[in-house]
């Protein structure tokens, strides 16, 4: 692995021109800036919400990867005030690569119960996602999975899943390693890519696609994608795709289903650090984390903030107790396992 110096490095030039530009133009506007692994459709409704209510603007640059990277590169001169993101493994990565800094809000830590925020307060999390099976309606007959059972053969040849290296699946496979061990989750693994109905590819909607088009009877998935697809106006053939499913909330065998976060980090670097506590407690609160159960059909990480109709009709989770730091403490074996077993070249190889 490149030390995170040379990976800096690689970034650096180009990086550091971006983000002159990038904070010539945000500053003078006097805008949060924000660097985002989140889609920013996904975070758009509460960020509207948040500059109805303060009048302070946003600036959401996304990034698919190396935004970690980008802000060490830009050293003292980035523009990044809040960083925002999916999955434990990103949200630990961006503390350990320096890209942070700590901070101690007692109205947000009231708000985000102490399991779901770093303990030195470099990250918190905002809402959790389900990592769940989809399946047929139509062909399969069982509403209730454990994790385990994924890797019966009487599921050959009927699985589809999206990359086993993307972050959502090795956090699942890194939890499992946490309550089986290395030796029984490469057991395991080998028994699930076996049953893959072909290579990994796409995401998770396109599990569901591939579900109402008779690829495959089961998919691994975000609970969060099922809501975005049963009210998708602008490609309304993914309701049909999400008609075509249904949602079982797998389970390990002493433990509940698999759940990871979205959150939130103050930039080491912010250069608009008072406005950017604003907006981390807005989205630590009430009315933010009502917006993202309604908007974005994820989990409210707030105690009281009921999850929206919709995912309420999924049925009920009993998220797994697992800690985030021991899930996040086993990615690295869960990834080199993930390769070892050669899961990405599909159930042929």
């Amino acid at each position: 692995m490149p030390s995170r110096t040379s990976r800096a490095l690689g970034a650096g030039i180009a990086a550091t021109i971006a983000a002159t530009l990038f904070a010539g133009a945000a500053l003078a506007q006097d805008k949060i800036n924000i660097y985002s692994y989140r889609q920013p459709d996904l975070i758009k409704p509460v960020l509207d919400a948040f500059t109805e209510e303060t009048g302070i603007a946003t600036e959401v640059l996304f990034l698919d990867k190396g935004l970690e990277d980008r802000i060490l590169a830009e050293g003292t001169n980035s523009p990044a005030d809040v960083i925002m993101t999916v999955d434990i493994g990103r949200l630990t990565a961006a503390k350990e690569m320096g890209v942070t800094q700590a901070v101690t809000d007692e109205e947000i830590n009231a708000d985000i119960p102490e399991q779901f925020r770093d303990p030195e307060g470099h990250w918190f999390g905002l809402t959790t996602r389900g990592r769940v099976v989809y399946a047929s309606v139509d062909r399969v007959e069982e509403d209730d999975l454990a994790y385990a059972d994924l890797a019966d053969p009487k599921w050959k040849g009927k699985i589809c899943i999206r990359s086993a290296q993307h972050s959502y699946n090795i956090g699942l496979f890194a939890s499992m390693i946490a309550h089986w061990g290395e030796e029984k989750t490469e057991e395991w693994m080998k028994g699930f890519k076996a049953n893959l109905a072909r290579k990994p590819e796409g995401n998770d909607r396109g599990g569901a696609k591939a579900i109402a088009a008779g690829e495959c009877d089961l998919a691994l998935g975000n609970t969060y994608y099922v809501g975005l697809m049963m009210t998708n106006e602008k490609e309304p053939e993914q309701k049909d795709w999400a008609k075509a499913i249904k949602v079982i909330f797998p389970t390990f065998e002493e433990g509940g289903t698999h759940v990871n976060i979205s959150g939130m980090a103050l930039a080491k670097n912010a250069p608009n650090k008072d406005a950017a506590l604003q907006l981390m407690r807005f989205l630590a609160s009430d009315e933010a984390q009502e917006i993202y159960a309604a908007e974005v059909f994820e989990y409210p990480v707030k105690p009281g903030v009921a999850a929206s109709e919709i995912v309420e009709s999924f049925g009920e989770i009993t998220p797994d107790t697992l800690s985030l730091s021991e899930i996040a403490a086993n990615r690295k074996a869960a990834s080199e396992m993930v390769d070892r077993v050669g899961v990405d070249d599909g159930a042929g190889s």
